[in-house]
């Protein structure tokens, strides 16, 4: 079977090339996308989605962007930067790769040519980092769990939303090129079935032993002993290791914890926003109703006259999330002391006003 990538830039360097994920499990196609409308549109409507992916994707977008800027390049770009922040804003991700190109732009402001040399070899680098940081995470992860075990996944967090591996579910990709056995539960994750679409896609053909369920039935499936561990990427984590994940994540957290099974968050170091100190402060996007009532129905479930409410994050508090696994380590809680051993470098949210 021909293996599938997620994002990368155009062999002509005038594009970003996608899976189009909405269309997944039915179709496998690829776009191209080649101006900041189109990079907008794709991460807006989820067509690349994932925190890592989403990363990758806007990296590689600034320099396509870059390219295709005539006059001085810089005060474009910037507007290009906000207007593409604005298609995920709860993706923190999204502004972290943004702003590290423009960094990188701004530095290398002299000469075009030298700002294009700069602009490629970062988002290369933002690409291989990804790579190298899922690597990381799955094997700090494969100490956490043992073969035969089973996993309730969230959402999707797989290579599907990195470039390889991905995170939350790396570990049980790793772990099956190994030769270890996991039974994963995949939560279908309503309303836009990522978990369903996605991550069943993804684990069946990784030849994972999987199991689709409703979001509603994890709760019985814990009862029953058939789950020994919860995994789960995230958008953002605060400072104080709140984590805003798709909408649901937070449900699932509250179950294991009544019954006494690990919930674990895997996140690359840059998903953690130490300029945020809590939950309280992630803005959380909401999107429209017709995703409730019609997207994947054949006909409408519910009137036009019903009011609806789709919020796509929900935030997890700290004190529910067993560990978070990091390409540096593990971290536990209080995760204002963990999560700032592990990242000593990153500001603090009073350093970062300053």
């Amino acid at each position: 079977m021909e293996k599938l990538f997620t994002v990368r830039l155009a062999a002509d360097e005038n594009a970003v090339e996608i899976l189009d994920q909405t269309l997944l499990p039915n179709r496998v196609e690829y776009l191209r996308l080649e101006t900041r409308e189109q990079l907008w549109e794709a991460i807006s409507e989820l067509r690349v989605r994932g925190a890592p992916a989403i990363g990758v994707c806007a990296g590689f977008g600034m320099y396509v962007i870059a390219g295709k800027i005539a006059g001085d390049i810089l005060p474009e770009l910037r507007m290009a930067g906000e207007y593409l922040v604005s298609s995920r804003p709860t993706a923190v991700n999204l502004s972290w790769a943004v702003n590290r190109m423009l960094r990188c732009a701004e530095e290398n402001n002299g000469s075009r040519e030298r700002m294009l040399t700069a602009l490629r070899a970062e988002c290369n680098a933002i690409s291989d980092e990804d790579i190298a940081t899922c690597r990381a995470i799955s094997e700090n992860g494969l100490t956490l769990v043992k073969s035969g075990d089973g996993i309730l996944t969230h959402c999707n967090a797989g290579a599907l939303a990195a470039v390889e591996y991905g995170t939350g579910l790396g570990t049980l990709l790793l772990g099956k090129e190994r030769g270890w056995e996991f039974h994963a539960y995949c939560d279908e994750t309503r309303p836009l079935l990522q978990g369903a679409r996605l991550t069943s896609f993804e684990l069946d053909h990784a030849g994972i032993d999987t199991t689709l369920i409703c979001d509603s039935a994890a709760s019985m499936l814990m009862k029953q002993g058939k789950i020994q561990a919860c995994f789960v990427g995230c958008d953002r984590v605060a400072a104080n290791g709140d984590v805003a994940n798709k909408i649901g994540t937070r449900s699932v957290a509250v179950n294991a914890m009544y019954h006494g099974i690990p919930f674990y968050v895997f996140c690359p170091g840059s998903t953690i926003d130490f300029s945020c100190a809590s939950g309280d402060d992630i803005v959380i996007e909401e999107r429209g109703a017709d995703e409730i009532r019609e997207k994947f129905f054949a006909q409408p479930v519910a009137e036009k006259s019903v009011k609806c409410w789709n919020p796509a994050f929900d935030i997890t508090d700290a004190k529910l999330v067993t560990a978070i696994v990091t390409e540096r380590g593990i971290a536990r809680y209080p995760y204002t002391e963990s999560l700032r051993e592990l990242y000593p470098d990153r500001k603090s949210p009073s350093e970062a006003t300053r």
